[in-house]
């Protein structure tokens, strides 16, 4: 598999992601982040890299205030038609993640179904979402991220997957380059009731992928600290036989 160019994170983005199996257990993940993070309901939140809005919405429709930002113009366009038909309290912006500036604003922000962490050009880009998400959080905010482990890559890739979803099997081939710390994911979604393709060996999206020991030091430098890490939404403890990490972190006050 051949990685894609590096600004591929900008294209090929489309609504038939709703389809997918990995979206259908939104309520389950937004109801496992409110426990977890102790929310009250009065929280105003940041959804970074927020796609059509499922989880922003999810919250809003909860009776919290929520930003969304996301780059493609099509899932913010989405996002601002369900929440103006719905009146919810959600303001979706279409835009880099790079070119957002909120000082201290919110008390919890989001970075789920990757939330575009790793995705940028570089080592030193991919880093300024972090300090994105820092600089927005109010002293003693929290963050709660989404994200595959560099841990379990390390020892696990390459390797292919697949889920079963309602609507679809969804098929996945991971590989690993542990110099640059890229993965490359290729995945294909088999519908049901239609005719099926053989999958082609395509470009895989280049993604820079985090150990634990790097994530504690890059909150580290940010005056940040990770509070707890689990392998799924439903407080599997962290385990490196997992591809998902689910990290809670908090600005320190």
């Amino acid at each position: 598999m051949k990685a894609k160019n590096s600004d591929w994170y900008k294209y090929g983005w489309s609504l038939d992601i709703k389809n997918q199996s990995w979206t259908e257990n939104t309520i389950d993940q937004v109801a496992f982040i409110i426990k977890t993070l102790n929310l009250k309901g009065n929280e105003r939140i940041l959804d970074l890299a927020c796609g059509y809005g499922r989880h922003s919405l999810e919250f809003a429709r909860l009776g919290y205030q929520v930003t969304g930002v996301d780059l493609t113009k099509e899932y913010v366009e989405d996002a601002i038609k369900t929440a103006r038909k719905e009146s919810l309290n959600a303001e979706f912006i279409q835009a880099d993640l790079r070119e957002v500036y909120f000082k201290e604003e919110f008390d919890i922000v989001l970075n789920l179904g990757d939330g575009a962490i790793g995705y940028l050009e570089t080592d030193e880009e991919n880093l300024k979402i972090f300090d994105c998400i820092a600089t927005a959080l109010k002293p003693g905010g929290k963050h709660f991220m989404d994200i595959c482990s560099g841990d379990h890559a390390d020892r696990y890739f390459p390797k292919k997957g697949w889920e079963v979803g309602q609507n679809a099997i969804s098929l996945s081939e991971f590989e690993w380059n542990k110099e640059t710390r890229r993965m490359l994911f290729a995945g294909w979604d088999i519908a049901y009731g239609e005719p099926v393709k053989v999958p082609e060996i395509m470009y895989g999206d280049p993604t820079r992928l985090y150990t634990m020991d790097e994530i504690q030091e890059i909150w580290k430098s940010r005056k940040m600290k990770m509070i707890q890490a689990y392998s799924d939404f439903y407080g599997k403890p962290v385990t490196v036989e997992e591809l998902q990490l689910l990290v809670y972190s908090q600005k320190l006050g």
